[in-house]
């Protein structure tokens, strides 16, 4: 069974538009939750083919848009709201995740015959896998974290990074987006954001404060996310088990669009070690 953009309405809140993958069967399956990167979205590149693999395992795989990653209830494909995106930041996405998990723990959703809710596994690539971390530190309905190409360091990223005095008199910087041409807007609140909420987001306390399993995935040669930073995940929490994926990219060998019916070798890697960690 496969659902494509289901929305879960919140009051006072962004709406969020997640896809279900699972075989109907009523027998419970384990849960997986993917969060995607910076200037991602749920239908990038192969992840429908990918979201397949997990489906096929018998798992129940949920992908979703951020609330405020740039897409709509209506086209949730790329960027059309800018004016959401220039007002994300990191707690947003954590309240997003949290919502998930509570909705799909909820003994009243219509998948709960689906679900196995003691056995939840939490995906994020890019800085989904920050925010996945640091999620998995907080909530205890999460038995398993995996994370793809992830950073270790918010701090060094887009909360600070460029001109933070013209950051500040302008209220707004722009980064480019290189594959839609789209100049994307940062309100100076993602920076006040992080800065507010600074210990809650500190990825290394949370790596440290791990008490599940975590599978860590990147590819040596990612240029966007150095290696670099799986090693100092994988420093932090020697309980933690590194694959290293050889002569690949960030995004293991995938682009946006993916026309193939076949995963990248890189990216099949990525999913074969994912479903066996979980499955285990």
């Amino acid at each position: 069974m496969i659902h494509k953009n289901a929305v879960l309405y919140r009051k006072e809140q962004k709406a969020i538009v997640y896809d279900t993958f699972y075989k109907l069967t009523n027998k419970k399956k384990p849960l997986v939750i993917f969060c995607h990167g910076y200037k991602g979205f749920k239908d990038w590149g192969a992840w429908n083919l990918l979201a397949d693999q997990f489906m096929s395992a018998d798992l129940f795989f949920v992908k979703f848009n951020f609330s405020h990653n740039g897409g709509t209830v209506e086209n949730p494909l790329d960027f059309p709201d800018l004016n959401a995106f220039a007002e994300n930041n990191y707690t947003k996405e954590l309240d997003d995740l949290e919502a998930l998990l509570s909705y799909f723990t909820q003994t009243d959703n219509p998948y709960f015959k689906e679900l196995d809710v003691t056995n939840i596994t939490i995906i994020g690539h890019s800085r989904g896998g920050g925010i996945s971390i640091i999620k998995a530190s907080e909530n205890t309905k999460i038995t398993k974290l995996i994370t793809w190409a992830s950073v270790c360091d918010f701090s060094v990223r887009s909360s600070t990074i460029g001109d933070l005095e013209q950051w500040k008199k302008d209220g707004v910087k722009y980064v480019l987006n290189g594959r839609t041409n789209q100049q994307m807007p940062h309100n100076i609140q993602f920076y006040t954001n992080f800065i507010n909420n600074k210990k809650r987001l500190d990825i290394e306390r949370a790596e440290k404060a791990l008490t599940i399993p975590h599978l860590i995935i990147h590819a040596e040669s990612d240029t966007s996310i150095s290696f670099k930073e799986a090693e100092q995940l994988h420093k932090w929490n020697t309980n933690s088990r590194l694959i290293t994926i050889p002569n690949s990219d960030h995004v293991f060998g995938a682009k946006h669009p993916w026309k193939l019916q076949v995963l990248p070798e890189a990216l099949q890697t990525v999913a074969t070690e994912s479903i066996a960690f979980i499955k285990k």
